[in-house]
């Protein structure tokens, strides 16, 4: 299996006016990441995360006419989730569904960029994921022959999105769950680190810092981006 980030420059492949006025803004106003889709019928949908403007996210949506319904999930001032569907162009999809044939699957999130781009993640056996490169670049059936695709990196262990549990360390997660489990999370708190560390096993300076560093990676993780 080879798993690859990459970029794609959709050139002229007519993509919807969501796209092309959040990624072609010349004051970048909102972030998107595709979090799930399925577009194996028309319209296809999608689920979108949003940050930044979301009413002036809403404004475009409403004016798209590739878009058939939509709505928004209010995360905060300046924070959603959108779910949409519509009906793209044959060239966007041919583009889109030529890094799902064969072994391939597209890894979510898919993210716009400011200049116009978009990067996912796709894994799949070495001489599809080539074909599917070689493919986008190359004019085929009804994708435009000035699309580009930048490998942005090959490889490494990270393929399906990272949670906040992936960052604890095993010891980690036991100190967490056991205290979970014990009250001391509850309001008034019901169990102490005496009772976390009698649980583990372990010392109580030990169960202390277990929880502390975790509590510090999930916290961190929450407040990223």
């Amino acid at each position: 299996m080879k798993r690859v980030r990459v970029t794609i420059d959709p050139g002229d492949s007519n993509l919807p006016l969501t796209y092309d006025a959040v990624t072609g803004a010349d004051e970048e106003f909102a972030r998107v990441q595709v979090v799930n889709w399925n577009v194996t019928e028309s319209p296809a949908t999608f689920l979108l995360r949003v940050r930044g403007d979301t009413s002036r996210f809403e404004s475009v949506l409403e004016r798209d006419d590739a878009v058939s319904e939509y709505e928004l999930i209010s995360l905060s001032v300046d924070e959603c989730y959108c779910f949409v569907r519509g009906t793209g162009s044959a060239s966007a999809r041919a583009l889109w569904e030529n890094f799902k044939r064969g072994s391939l699957m597209t890894i979510p999130p898919a993210e716009w960029n400011p200049d116009g781009t978009y990067t996912f993640t796709v894994v799949g056996s070495d001489g599809d994921v080539q074909t599917a490169v070689t493919n986008a670049q190359s004019a085929v059936a009804d994708i435009p022959d000035d699309v580009t695709v930048e490998i942005e990196s090959v490889g490494g262990t990270r393929v399906a999105p990272e949670t906040v549990v992936d960052r604890l360390s095993e010891r980690q997660r036991e100190a967490v769950e056991s205290a979970i489990e014990l009250g001391y999370y509850d309001t008034p708190r019901e169990a102490t680190s005496e009772d976390v560390a009698r649980e583990l096993g372990c010392a109580t300076s030990t169960a202390a810092e277990h929880l502390r560093k975790a509590e510090a990676a999930v916290l961190t993780a929450l407040f990223e981006g």
